[in-house]
């Protein structure tokens, strides 16, 4: 069946094929009653536009130099403006979407989102000045919400977030499947023979991912005993401070391995004169390089950075703008790293190993 062509769509709303082309785009040229008209004919035709098509027919429009497609911005929206080097975790982020973004024919612009001399409709013309065609938010890990001066940028050009999934405004994003990351964590605790996995995690994290960890873990204990589940430890930053919260809470649940995102908790239990993985095996829910020696989760925070980049390429090529109707989550896999810090406690936990 051939498509439908633009000149079919230009035919039948009598109009020529450039005022379709333009109506398509949005383009303020047009009156809106026209647009409108248009993009009902176009839809009863059943025309689509060829993104790749789309998107270099917007590259010769601006004039853009051979040897790259665009320039994407990447914005740090953590408090620390160095946050994309000093940070443990957020340069892997950073790492994906350069190699991606440089993968794909785009540089790549650094901002800082709480950057006071450059905010709200400046920094849009900025953007717009540097022919920024689309955004890339990386490291929000206080709250899951971009502050308003930020509006002008995410209504203008296409947004997404990596990391966490926004509230407000409500953006695309990629990051961890959190939920599942810990409900494989735990199937492999229980698969090495420990009877009692305790989470350990602060609350302010948890309602940054909605939940996901705590979902993850109640769910994955429903596969034990009533008797051997066990209420997560939210506070591990207040037990920095005072680490008596962590000694009561493992005296009264006793777990015998600990889930985390913290490598704190083994200096926690070294005070408590206990053992890793003798008395206790440690679990870390962000497996890092800079601690080959633990097991742990493997999040790929690379490849989020990476799939946030195709994201944002995608809305640019479909013209997208603003906080979508129905924002789109990619949601990346862990893998499981075998480490020092647990030990096969039973023959029984090898017979229960979840795959």
């Amino acid at each position: 069946m051939r498509k439908t062509s633009m000149l079919q769509v230009a035919r039948e709303a009598n109009v020529s094929k450039n005022t379709v082309s333009l109506a398509l785009r949005n383009d303020p040229q047009i009156p809106e009653q026209t647009r409108d008209r248009i993009k009902s004919v176009a839809k009863r035709l059943g025309y689509t536009k060829n993104p790749t098509v789309a998107h270099l027919m917007t590259q010769l429009r601006s004039g853009a130099e051979t040897g790259f497609k665009a320039t994407l911005a990447l914005v740090n929206a953590n408090e620390d403006r160095e946050a994309f080097t000093v940070h443990p975790t957020i340069p892997t982020y950073v790492e994906g979407c350069r190699r991606a973004a440089q993968r794909q024919g785009y540089n790549l612009d650094e901002f800082w989102l709480h950057d006071a001399q450059v905010k709200g409709d400046r920094l849009l013309r900025i953007l717009r000045s540097r022919r920024i065609r689309g955004v890339l938010i990386v490291g929000m890990m206080n709250e899951n919400r971009l502050p308003d001066s930020f509006r002008p940028v995410w209504e203008n050009l296409p947004c997404v977030v990596t990391g966490v999934r926004t509230r407000d405004p409500a953006l695309s994003f990629a990051c961890t499947d959190h939920h599942i990351l810990t409900m494989r964590a735990v199937e492999q605790a229980i698969a090495l023979g420990y009877e009692r996995p305790g989470l350990v995690l602060d609350q302010v994290i948890d309602h940054l991912v909605e939940g996901r960890f705590s979902a993850g873990y109640f769910i994955a204990q429903q596969a034990l005993p009533q008797r051997r589940r066990i209420s997560p430890f939210y506070y591990a930053t207040k037990s920095n401070e005072n680490p008596k919260q962590f000694r009561s809470w493992l005296e009264k649940e006793k777990p015998d391995v600990i889930l985390s995102l913290y490598h704190i908790v083994a200096r926690w239990i070294a005070s408590l004169s206990l053992r890793v993985p003798e008395d206790i095996g440690l679990i870390q829910l962000e497996w890092r390089q800079d601690h080959p020696n633990w097991a742990g989760m493997h999040q790929h925070n690379d490849i989020v950075g990476e799939a946030a980049v195709g994201m944002v390429i995608e809305m640019i090529h479909n013209n997208e703008r603003g906080a979508p109707p129905f924002p789109k989550a990619t949601l990346i896999g862990s893998t499981w790293i075998p480490g020092k810090t647990v030990k096969l406690r039973s023959t029984a936990g090898r017979r229960e190993r979840v795959s």
